[in-house]
């Protein structure tokens, strides 16, 4: 997916930048990027892979290279970023978080208007730098951005550098967050409210759907209002944001519990102990043991030291080795125990097949497995949700080809919780699993869990449902 921070200041913004962009580094795997902006020496930019580095480890040796009171920083898992651009709008930097569906439709239709592309990522157009080239077809950045909304199908939301401030847009049906931060003498903008307390930042509110906002350090302008319509992506929640994050006012870590709690509430499983997968299914897990009545038990940990997420790197097989390699059994709660695992989700399947195996083999006896949302039928068209390429990446598409002939068949009863096709469906990964017993959250919960009204969330991935409206031009 990715993340971005941006901030202005009276006085040097470099400490802040630099920790604030970290603070979104559970959101990417593959490129970060940091440029400060400084009346005297201009733009300073770097850009680093960090694939087999944290954050930290890339940009720490190089801060003092950077000077200026105003930057942003991006963790992308998309192209290298930020691009520095001088138009006609002025010199500015761009980063965005952004998923464009129609980048060869656009591309070709530029190339016409010969607009010429100079950044390659593996050979590919940089989303970023098609980004820049719409922003300079208008005549405002307002007007520009405008053209990226109207342009864009998917989703796309941006942090502009200007000599003038930070210009922060949020894409036009806000299936990302970008929420706004203030201290003395300072204002931020980012992806994550989680960036904000121990930069002494105070989470003022959150950009609304197509809304257009110019930080500078005395204040907050917004240049162009929120748009009627919402679908922020219901996966914040689940699975993206960090546990201390508020979206539209609600936390995810509260919103996991709550929803466990509604499952556990619901449930009539057996068991001795829940254990929670960690991170995202941490929070699920001490709330289905509340609602439930067993007790929480860590009978699996994380080996926070060395091992990022597994979820992002593009590489399978590094997948697969990374979510091996990070979790380490503790066989002395596991002895005997008639265990219930929660989950964030099932993508491919093969992270909880090797966890499901790891707990058989430390001595479980039986293993129930609760996935906080339901079964994922269709893929993201609005975000980086995984590196996927095809919809047959998803565990339950292979099930439905194989059972129909057409992993696109019937996608509707697949998808609806109670029908034949769903119950077979779901017998069939608990068969391939081993499991004791497989549940899966049903969407009315998860949606009552938020405290959104469902037209305000996008469930694409569960149920097919979601648009991906452009912006009108005028």
């Amino acid at each position: 997916m990715g993340g971005f921070f941006g901030t202005i200041s009276v006085k040097s913004c470099v400490s802040d930048l630099f920790y604030g962009t970290d603070y979104n580094s559970h959101l990417g795997t593959r490129r970060a990027g940091l440029v400060t902006f400084d009346k005297e020496r201009g733009f300073s930019r770097s850009i680093h892979s960090i694939e087999r580095n944290y954050f930290r480890a890339k940009f720490e040796d190089e801060l003092d290279s950077f000077c200026g009171n105003q930057g942003i920083g991006v963790i992308s898992d998309t192209d290298p970023q930020p691009i520095i651009v001088n138009s006609h709008l002025g010199r500015y930097a761009v980063v965005s978080v952004a998923k464009i569906n129609n980048i060869g439709e656009i591309s070709s239709d530029l190339l016409r208007q010969h607009i010429h592309f100079s950044e390659q990522s593996a050979n590919k157009i940089n989303q970023t730098e098609l980004v820049a080239l719409l922003i300079n077809m208008g005549d405002t950045y307002v007007d520009g951005i405008n053209n990226v909304f109207s342009c864009v199908e998917g989703s796309c939301s941006l942090l502009i550098l200007t000599e003038d401030g930070i210009i922060a847009a949020r894409d036009y049906t806000g299936r990302t967050p970008i929420v706004i931060g203030k201290k003395d003498g300072a204002y931020a903008v980012s992806t994550e409210s989680s960036t904000f307390p121990n930069l002494d930042f105070h989470l003022v509110r959150d950009i609304g759907p197509g809304e257009i906002v110019r930080i500078r350090p005395d204040g907050c302008e917004v240049l162009q209002a929120p748009a009627p319509d919402e679908q922020i992506c219901s996966f914040m929640w689940v699975y993206y944001g960090f546990p201390t994050s508020d979206y539209d006012g609600i936390n995810v870590e509260a919103m996991r519990e709550d929803n466990g709690k509604a499952m556990g509430q619901a449930d009539d499983v057996e068991a001795d102990c829940v254990c929670g997968i960690p991170d995202s299914g941490v929070g699920t897990a001490l709330g289905f043991a509340e609602g439930r009545g067993i007790p929480y038990k860590r009978a699996v940990l994380k080996y926070t030291p060395t091992w990022p997420r597994s979820f992002t790197p593009r590489n399978q097989s590094r997948r697969d080795l990374v979510a091996k390699m990070k979790l380490i059994p503790n066989k002395a709660l596991l002895g005997g125990q008639r265990l219930v695992i929660c989950d964030d989700s099932i993508v491919r399947g093969t992270q909880l097949r090797d966890n499901i195996r790891m707990f058989y083999e430390g001595g479980a006896r039986e293993v129930h497995a609760r996935i906080s949302c339901p079964p994922l039928v269709y893929g993201c068209r609005y975000l980086g949700f995984t590196s996927s390429q095809s919809d047959m990446e998803l565990l339950t598409r292979r099930i439905i080809r194989d059972f129909e002939g057409d992993d696109s068949a019937k996608l509707e009863q697949y998808s609806t919780a109670g029908t034949p096709e769903y119950e077979r469906m779901v017998e069939e990964m608990r068969r391939q699993f081993g499991l004791t017993s497989l549940k899966f959250n049903r969407l009315d919960t998860l949606i009552r869990s938020i405290g959104l009204p469902k037209c305000r969330i996008c469930t694409h991935c569960f149920d097919g449902t979601g648009y991906c409206r452009r912006r009108a031009k005028e």
